[in-house]
């Protein structure tokens, strides 16, 4: 056998040295992504330029997610069908060009109150599920960074998502011929999923008055139409906040606390449901179960399936 040279030597020591450091930094990460929020928080630099309270700090960054469960009847093909909904609200740090949440602290990061809401109900033999996420700034001066909706039933799934860019950039997947993938660009201008979260936060900087509104993924999927502003008129008015889309025949009011965290005691929503002979208008409802905070990523274990039992969603 060949003597090994010193510099073949050298050069296989430095591939056993990259092999190691790489994969310590796949673990690492993987770490990471295993947790929703660092305990040792860096706030962002939207979260120090506005003046957010204490009481605000104290809820939100307690390395909880506060999680409300709702009694849904949910109006689909002219029916009224029994389920569940679940509002997860939490606060991560986000990567601003990236648009997703950052794997470690940086004063660069954007601080974002998160909104998962989420529904499940059955129509007849089959289920559905949607899930709608939303990433708002914490600042409070900005509209969401990202928005993303989908929903699984069994004739298919769909999937859309908005990037804030210097438009709003959005992209949809469908297994409906006449929508099919689209990518496509609109003007900036109020997200009905983004008030959800705006609400959270001040429930009087909501905007008022004749408006342009996009309106949820949901609907717009639901209901098979184009994702894009349509004229809206939004109240505000003691513990309510509605929404009327007059040329959508649709209105939706979200009635919330009036003292800090506001939380949302629950939603109603009236549209024509259903397809030819059967559409009719019809009032989705959602009512209040349970509300509790908890690091829910931790919670995977078999024991902790008694929190759904606390939350009445099993």
């Amino acid at each position: 056998m060949k003597k090994i040279t010193k510099v073949k030597l050298l050069f296989w020591l430095a591939i056993g040295v990259l092999i190691t450091t790489t994969s310590c930094k796949k673990e690492s990460i993987s770490k990471n992504l295993n947790e929703n929020v660092d305990s040792n928080f860096v706030a962002s630099q939207d979260f120090n330029n506005k003046k957010i309270s204490k009481e605000f700090k104290d809820y939100w960054y307690a390395n909880n997610a506060e999680i409300t469960s709702y009694k849904l009847e949910q109006a689909r093909y002219g029916e009224i069908r029994n389920g569940k909904a679940i509002l997860i609200y939490v606060t991560e740090d986000f990567l601003p060009k990236k648009q997703v949440k950052a794997d470690k602290n940086n004063t660069n990061n954007i601080a974002v109150l998160k909104l998962n809401a989420v529904k499940k109900f059955n129509t007849g033999m089959y289920p559905y599920s949607i899930m709608q996420s939303t990433f708002y700034p914490v600042s409070n001066n900005k509209h969401a960074i990202k928005v993303s909706s989908s929903i699984q039933e069994w004739c298919g799934h769909v999937y859309t998502q908005l990037n804030n860019k210097e438009q709003f950039e959005i992209m949809s997947h469908s297994y409906f011929e006449n929508e099919g993938d689209t990518s496509f660009k609109i003007n900036k201008t109020i997200l009905e999923n983004e008030l959800w979260t705006q609400l959270r936060i001040d429930p009087k900087s909501l905007p008022t008055g004749d408006l342009k509104i996009v309106p949820s993924f949901e609907y717009t999927r639901l209901r098979h139409i184009p994702i894009k502003a349509y004229k809206a008129v939004a109240n505000l008015k003691n513990n309510t906040y509605s929404i009327s889309y007059q040329e959508l025949n649709r209105t939706i009011s979200i009635n919330f606390n009036t003292s800090f965290p506001y939380n949302i005691l629950g939603w109603e929503e009236t549209y024509k449901s259903g397809f030819g002979d059967r559409a009719k208008i019809m009032t989705t409802k959602a009512t209040h179960i349970k509300t509790i905070k908890t690091a829910y990523w931790k919670k995977h274990d078999n024991k902790d399936v008694i929190l759904r039992d606390t939350l009445q969603i099993n």
